[in-house]
């Protein structure tokens, strides 16, 4: 294997994604043949000895992708606040697996967990600019001179003017109004703010798509392997035409090892799965 960039390597290896890893090399955490790594040094995984706190970096795994509906109250990062749990104790799969797309522990809906820090860096870095849609419900009827605002971009309270966001009504629910919100960034809470900044209390967020990954039938605390027709449209490589029957087989947690697309909900006294 030829060289290449030790943050590729540490990323292929599950070590989080390329973002990330630089921030390894940077901090002086990782060595290679013993020697401190520095940004933009290259290494051959094959021939050299790379480690990370002294620690060895293992072959990279088999690479993992599962699409996880992410209920309130759930934390989506690796590490629990208090009795919260985290959104990787619902996925009762053996391995690394990272967050991409994190939400508020408020917020709920789609969230890619992954041990491929390519990938992580496409979908996360601000450059690549995927798209994030989600569901809003604001507790007001929105006028159009608000949505407008959305659209032209809203200033924050540190004085961040959000991109242009797409925002339409998708429906009324009683005197609010439920919208259809596509964001390509992510700030921390940035929708709730930009509720706030423009007179429209959110009241509940559901995010139903990454890029071209998207929600689909997944209920709250439930979880599949995406396909690999899904796996290689996130990549934006050219997605096959989808087959003419879809519908894949559903099974119950806990069970045989399920197929990419087959929804599944965690063990461990947080429920059990049950057919849909």
């Amino acid at each position: 294997m030829p060289s290449e960039r030790l943050q590729k390597i540490l990323a292929r290896a599950g070590l989080g994604s390329r973002r990330t890893c630089e921030e390894f090399i940077i901090a002086g955490r990782v060595t290679v043949n013993n020697q401190v790594a520095v940004l933009g040094q290259k290494a051959d995984p094959a021939i050299d000895t790379i480690k990370i706190d002294g620690r060895p970096v293992e072959p990279a795994e088999a690479l993992t992708y599962i699409a996880v509906y992410k209920p309130r109250s759930v934390i989506s990062s690796l590490k629990g606040e208090g009795s919260l749990i985290t959104v990787r104790d619902l996925v009762d799969v053996a391995g690394r697996l990272y967050p991409v797309g994190r939400l508020d522990v408020d917020s709920e809906g789609l969230i890619l967990l992954t041990n491929d820090g390519e990938l992580a860096n496409r979908l996360t870095h601000p450059k690549y600019g995927h798209e994030k849609e989600y569901r809003v419900l604001v507790a007001r009827w929105p006028d159009e001179e608000q949505l407008d605002a959305w659209r032209r971009g809203v200033v924050l309270e540190d004085s961040y003017r959000t991109q242009p966001a797409e925002v339409r009504v998708d429906s009324t629910f009683g005197k609010g109004a439920w919208l259809r919100v596509v964001l390509k960034e992510g700030r921390k809470r940035q929708i709730r703010e930009m509720g706030q900044q423009t007179g429209l209390p959110v009241v509940k967020i559901i995010r139903v798509r990454i890029g071209t990954l998207q929600l689909g039938g997944l209920k709250p605390r439930e979880w599949r392997h995406i396909t690999p027709e899904e796996v290689t449209a996130l990549k934006g490589e050219k997605a096959p035409q989808p087959a003419t029957s879809s519908k894949g087989q559903r099974g119950k947690a806990g069970g045989r090892q399920k197929k990419s697309g087959e929804a599944r909900r965690p063990r461990g006294g947080i429920g059990k799965g049950r057919r849909r």
